[in-house]
């Protein structure tokens, strides 16, 4: 269905569409993998033999949020969080599985679907304080609807990586599986959801929605401001320094 360099998408005869990140392993951000990603789902809207969709990613990581090397990097944020928005905005159910690391803005995209199942071995981290800089992707509005404002500024204060396991706790994730299968378990979750009916499944699913996307797509004009701003001081120097050298960060306030 794609012929996308970042992705491949393909719609099952049980109505379940798979849509499979390709930039392993680390499945980095770029412009053309988000809004490939809104491509696909907008398209699957459009499709009535995709009911439900799993969003899955090739390699170690589902999604390890932006690459601060620098490489590759020649989208702006702007870009970037417009895509992000298109894809709050789409009416396909999604189930991310999501193994190794969603990381950052990574973490944003696990959220952005309607549900999440987790290996053991994931690693949920909101880590932009440890960088220096504000959270992005919409998690000022998606972490503390799933996990609650206490545990979301706990995520968000301290970026600490949280495992599938204590995900499930939390609520970042609504089931475990097994790493070896952890794709068979997000389709099943998704072939649960293609048996119903359609139209009421929709009619539902903008119920319980409601108004995300538009609260997305403010929160991320503020959070887009808040990362500019940040990454001109130097603690974000600093922290990203920190992480390509693989040790803790001197932060000074500055």
């Amino acid at each position: 269905m794609s012929d996308d360099p970042y992705l491949t998408v393909e719609v099952g005869d049980d109505h379940v569409a798979i849509v499979e990140l390709c930039r392993p392993p680390n499945n980095f951000f770029s412009l053309g993998l988000i809004g490939g990603i809104a491509d696909a789902l907008e398209q699957l809207d459009a499709d009535p033999n995709a009911r439900a969709a799993v969003l899955c990613a090739q390699g170690k990581h589902f999604c390890a949020g932006a690459d601060f090397s620098g490489e590759g990097r020649s989208f702006t944020t702007e870009e970037l969080y417009a895509a992000a928005v298109r894809i709050f905005r789409t009416e396909t159910p999604v189930v991310a599985a999501v193994q190794g690391a969603a990381i950052g803005g990574g973490l944003g995209l696990a959220l952005s679907a309607d549900f999440r199942v987790a290996a053991p071995e994931a690693r949920m981290s909101a880590n932009f304080a440890r960088l220096g800089f504000h959270q992005g992707f919409g998690l000022s509005v998606t972490l503390p609807r799933l996990v609650g404002q206490q545990a979301a500024a706990e995520l968000l204060y301290t970026g600490r990586r949280v495992k599938g396991a204590e995900a499930v706790k939390l609520g970042l994730a609504d089931r475990l599986s097994p790493l070896e299968g952890l794709r068979d378990a997000a389709h099943d979750l998704a072939r649960e959801i293609a048996t119903s009916a359609p139209l009421a499944v929709q009619s539902i699913r903008r119920t319980l929605r409601g108004d995300l996307a538009d609260r997305v797509e403010a929160a991320i004009v503020h959070e887009a401001a808040e990362q500019a701003r940040l990454q001109a001081t130097d603690d974000f120097a600093e922290g990203t320094r920190a992480m390509a050298e693989r040790r803790a960060p001197n932060f000074r306030g500055e």
